[in-house]
């Protein structure tokens, strides 16, 4: 069933989330000590036995120098520079295998396929941990370190997703210029957020995305990863204020009205996973020239193969401009 406002409600809904003061100053520092740390790739050829595709297997160097892995799929002998997609996974999901994930590479992109911290046991097998530390937290990773901007798990895992794109711009067999974000679900909320901190991206693909408009996000479904920060609140009643004060730093919204590149959303209006006033919230906030996709009959699934089809469509007129 629907489970959030009507349409055209959607199109006129706003998001209450407010810009902290020092977002902007906060994000440049924290970018600027990892970028401190020398990226230090580790590329390496695995023998997949695709006769089409080359997979690498790629390590990096992501916040505070912590070392991230990745899969960097190119065409077979391909030498470039490729227009490139770097994508990131969605909540629970690491890097997979070798040969899974062989779309954007079958188009003939360069596509980076980028670990997240901590996670891949749920669905398709991680291989990077998060060293940092984190007070008391509710299971799953929505409230590991919520206390503090500075200790919050989301500030490690933007971070790493930024400097992956410093990765890809420094590598020969990709054309700089041409380097478009993507992802679904947590991945499409992190594919916001290198929007809004990485400038110059030809363009931004955010799936049915996590991690936007907080203070409504977190109040109007009882679906998880969401539902985690209400448990933790339930919980730590007093903390709701400090809690929130956080999110600010990360969410989708704040990110979306900083970001300029071309983007196309996607937003599903049975999906209680992330809402669809959320994604909303984000997409009427975002700054550059944009486009959304409404599946009504769909959940957190959104469009799926369909969307890949669009995207596909889409990345290689924008590719060519």
């Amino acid at each position: 069933m629907f489970v959030d406002l009507a349409e055209e409600d959607l199109r006129a809904y706003r998001s209450s989330q407010t810009d902290p003061a020092d977002f902007d100053s906060f994000w440049r520092t924290t970018l600027d000590e990892s970028r401190g740390f020398d990226l230090d790739p580790e590329i390496v050829l695995v023998d997949t036995g695709l006769t089409t595709i080359d997979v690498h297997d790629v390590t990096f160097s992501g916040y505070r120098g912590d070392r991230v892995r990745a899969w960097l799929r190119v065409p077979h002998g391909a030498t470039g520079p490729l227009p490139t997609v770097v994508q990131y996974q969605g909540y629970g999901g690491g890097r997979g295998r070798a040969i899974s994930d062989l779309l954007w590479a079958s188009a003939g992109y360069a596509h980076l396929l980028v670990d997240t911290r901590g996670q891949g046991s749920v669905w398709g097998g991680g291989d990077t941990p998060d060293p940092a530390g984190s007070g008391p937290q509710g299971p799953g990773f929505m409230t590991r370190g919520i206390d503090d901007r500075d200790t919050y798990y989301y500030r490690r895992v933007f971070t790493d997703a930024v400097r992956a794109v410093d990765l890809a711009r420094s590598l020969d067999v990709v054309d700089g210029g041409r380097i478009a974000v993507l992802g679904g679900s947590q991945g499409g909320g992190i594919s916001l957020a290198v929007a809004g901190l990485v400038e110059g991206l030809a363009g931004v693909f955010p799936r049915v995305p996590f991690l936007c408009d907080f203070p409504r996000a977190t109040v109007i479904t009882d679906s998880d990863p969401y539902k985690e920060i209400g448990r933790y609140l339930a919980v730590h009643r007093g903390k709701a204020d400090r809690v929130h004060e956080t999110l600010a730093y990360f969410d989708g919204v704040n990110f979306a009205r900083r970001a300029t590149a071309p983007a196309w959303f996607t937003t599903a209006l049975m999906d209680s996973v992330c809402p669809p006033s959320t994604v909303f919230g984000a997409f009427n906030a975002y700054a550059g020239e944009k486009s959304i996709r409404v599946w009504p009959y769909n959940g957190h699934e959104g469009g799926g193969e369909f969307s890949d089809e669009d995207d596909l469509a889409r990345l290689a007129e924008l590719f060519a401009r």
